[in-house]
């Protein structure tokens, strides 16, 4: 695999709270070995000319969290734009558990993508919330500066690197996914569902060590 200047790594939402932190507890959402993520993205960031972080950036009271409507994690509604699961609250506007974990290191990083801060619909793709519909804007960007090829990593492999990875294919970016740069919440079934869902669209999965030094 040869690089290309048309490339870019986008790294989906290594936070603190999709994290288990140091001495073992985990984040308010943490993935299950989430951390382990972080040195790989390091070292392929350094490969990488071009690079997008996003960040997820809730508001209080958000339709995604459990307690908003008094229910359970993990529960399934439907919400006026389609199914949403419930989650523990996380990565609240301005708090610890939203900010990067602090292993992460990529100083040259061109942009960081903040979505999921509108109340009332969740966002997993890095370009358009779960409506489908609304984009992030971060189509337009990766147009402007040319960048038409994808390489995914990041939290959580069977939420939002799925729909970043499927949306950006749909919307005419070739996305490709380092699977050992990501890790699942798996929930029953997700981790199924994605790798049926990413071959359905014919995304490669690769390894890390595929990606030659630029």
């Amino acid at each position: 695999m040869r690089f290309q200047p048309t490339d870019a790594l986008l790294v989906i939402d290594v936070q603190n709270d999709f994290c288990p932190t140091a001495n073992g507890i985990g984040g308010a959402l943490a993935v299950p070995e989430g951390d382990q993520v972080v040195p790989i993205i390091n070292a392929l960031a350094k490969k990488f000319g071009h690079i997008i972080l996003t960040q997820d950036w809730h508001p209080t009271g958000h339709i995604s969290f459990a307690t908003t409507h008094n229910r359970q994690p993990y529960e399934l509604i439907e919400a006026p734009y389609g199914p949403q699961t419930l989650w523990p609250e996380h990565c609240l506007q301005h708090s610890e558990g939203a900010a990067f974990h602090p292993a992460l290191s990529i100083p040259h990083a061109e942009l960081i993508l903040r979505k999921g801060f509108r109340r009332h619909i969740d966002s997993y793709s890095a370009f358009l919330e779960n409506d489908h519909r609304t984009p992030t804007g971060l189509a337009g960007y990766l147009r402007e500066r040319n960048l038409t090829r994808l390489f995914l990593a990041g939290l959580a492999y069977d939420f939002c690197v799925r729909y970043s990875a499927i949306d950006g294919h749909n919307l005419g970016f070739e996305s490709i996914v380092i699977e050992d740069a990501t890790r699942p919440v798996n929930l029953p079934g997700s981790v199924a569902e994605t790798n049926a869902a990413l071959a359905a669209s014919s995304i490669p999965r690769i390894q890390s060590a595929d990606i030659p030094t630029a």
